[in-house]
């Protein structure tokens, strides 16, 4: 059982990521060379590439919505979750997709990782994060396996553009007048290839 000190912090940094980024991501191979193109990702594309981030959290639910606005096609993701229990839980990102939870590594660390490594889909596809968070900067780190093996770094310099998450921030390619959220996405990646 977590105790309320850890609970607090999980809560205190969620709530300190509240607002719009804009992210620039880049991506390197199992070797450490960098990648000009990742096929092995959750969405296959160029890099490097920069998404505005929606970030929300009322103290109980988490949503997050990634819009990719320069450097590849545009695309959104959208993910949400709630705190309990000391953690942030995610709804499950698709079919033999593992529960994924948030947990405090401390001020200013978030990690989202699989909750147990023995499901099967984490086997094909596992992209645990560690996010740093330093007032309106952001960091996030990211080791990805498929099949079992490593494939990709990941590594995403943040900046905070505002704390209105009210509408589209005016450089979102999909334009103002949406709704800054969308449909929880969902991913096949974790799914057993039909044979």
């Amino acid at each position: 059982m977590p105790d309320d000190h850890d609970t607090d912090q999980l809560t205190v940094d969620l709530g300190s990521m509240c607002g719009v980024w804009r992210d620039e991501l880049t991506a390197r191979d199992e070797r450490g060379a960098v990648l000009a193109w990742d096929d092995r990702g959750g969405v296959p594309g160029p890099f490097p590439y920069t998404n505005l981030v929606y970030v929300d959290f009322d103290g109980r639910t988490y949503r997050q919505t990634n819009v990719s606005m320069a450097g590849r096609e545009p695309h959104r993701r959208t993910f949400t979750a709630v705190v309990a229990e000391g953690r942030l839980t995610f709804d499950r990102l698709g079919p033999e997709a593992p529960i994924h939870v948030g947990v405090s590594g401390g001020p200013g660390l978030i990690w989202f990782v699989a909750e147990d490594l023995a499901e099967q889909g984490v086997r094909r596809y596992a992209e645990p994060d560690l996010i740093r968070i330093d007032g309106d900067r952001r960091w996030r780190d990211t080791v990805l396996w498929r099949d079992g093996r490593l494939a990709r770094t990941l590594h995403v310099s943040g900046v905070r553009l505002t704390n209105d998450t009210s509408r589209p921030h005016e450089l979102d390619p999909r334009g103002v007048d949406q709704p800054v959220h969308g449909s929880r996405s969902t991913t096949t990646h974790y799914q057993e290839p039909a044979s």
